[in-house]
């Protein structure tokens, strides 16, 4: 091979590790991506946890992924964790028990991911999954990661570093699940209080993150929680009126207590999604996005696929783009696709007070 040919090689191969390295061509808009939640931005924490039943391992979990492979991703492909990280120039933030458990060389500085299916704000709600890690747990993480990023380069280097990466929080769906679920709950206490008390809980552990360094935050609300395909199996194919109701009442809680926890701490900027209004065009106009299904799980078992889990043995639909749902709860990659779209340069209808492309300029 002549020298051109060795110079190609070269060229392509750098290019190659580019692309694996920060997840697209596109340079970095900000040092890293810190991500907590639950099973929409999960990226395969839970694979790591033994008890756990929450676990995206198996098929058809990522069948449209790059590697055609289950990945502990709740989804056909790639999930909103994935999408965000490409629309900043970085590599999708690793499962942070994936950095723990081997003699992985990867540094926190990159960004992290603590994400677990099955998390919750309260602690507990992960119950009927056996075992997840709720938020508390995860910002326990978090604090080890600032501790061992602080030793590596110190005080002032890694504050500089945090202030400019993104936190990103995509949580409370579990806990609306749980209460609807419960006899036991709805008996103790009364949506609103059991409202107030999540977002109590949530502004604790956003203090902890500010006070650890967190600066620039991205906060989803949740979703039409009544229309998956879960409730709609039990509301003769509808969406269940009471917790849509609710889920919109713990969002307009959620952004009343984010303009409050701003005027209380110098230096937070955030951007606040509205993840309801996202999906419900999408279930109210589904033919503008090019989907066909918006009631039905593409992977499942009976009425609506959603009798049971996505599991081994589940019916699969031929064609994942029609459908807004993957499984019982979890959108399909062309949704999450639409909603990162929408989080990154949606206008105040869907991010406000600012979308995260002023985030990350701010």
């Amino acid at each position: 091979m002549g020298k051109k040919g060795y110079v190609g090689c070269f060229f392509f191969t750098i290019y190659g590790f580019f692309i694996l390295k920060f997840g697209s061509s596109e340079a970095k808009m900000v040092p890293a991506l810190y991500v907590f939640g639950d099973s929409l931005v999960d990226v395969g924490n839970n694979n790591y946890l033994t008890l756990s039943i929450a676990k995206a391992n198996h098929r058809h979990y990522g069948i449209d992924f790059p590697t055609h492979k289950p990945t502990g991703r709740f989804s056909n492909g790639k999930n909103a964790a994935d999408f965000l990280a490409e629309k900043l120039g970085l590599a999708t933030s690793p499962p942070y028990l994936s950095l723990t458990s081997t003699a992985n060389n990867a540094s926190f500085m990159d960004g992290v991911s603590f994400a677990s299916a099955g998390a919750g704000i309260f602690d507990g709600s992960d119950l009927r999954y056996r075992q997840s890690i709720p938020l508390r747990k995860q910002v326990d993480y978090y604090s080890i990661v600032q501790e061992e990023m602080t030793r590596e380069i110190g005080a002032a280097a890694i504050q500089k570093h945090l202030s400019n990466s993104i936190f990103v929080v995509v949580i409370g769906s579990n806990d609306l699940f749980g209460y609807f679920e419960s006899s036991d709950l709805r008996k103790k206490t009364t949506p609103q209080q059991y409202v107030d008390s999540m977002l109590l809980s949530l502004k604790l552990q956003l203090q902890r993150l500010y006070e650890d360094g967190a600066r620039k935050f991205e906060i989803a609300g949740v979703g039409t929680l009544g229309c998956c395909p879960e409730f709609r199996l039990k509301n003769k194919t509808e969406c269940v009126v009471e917790v849509n109701y609710w889920s919109v009442k713990y969002n307009e809680g959620l952004q009343w207590m984010l303009i409050e926890w701003q005027s209380e701490n110098r230096g937070i900027i955030y951007s606040y999604f509205d993840t309801y209004a996202a999906i419900n065009d999408l279930i109210q106009t589904p033919a503008s996005y090019g989907f066909s299904e918006v009631k039905g799980a593409c992977c499942g078992l009976g009425e609506l696929n959603a009798r049971a889990p996505c599991l081994p043995l589940s019916n699969l639909c031929p064609n994942r783009q029609d459908h807004i749902f993957f499984d019982q709860f979890h959108p399909t990659e062309a949704a999450s696709r639409i909603f990162v779209n929408r989080l990154f340069d949606g206008p105040s209808g869907y991010a406000s007070p600012i979308n995260m492309r002023q985030l990350v300029a701010a």
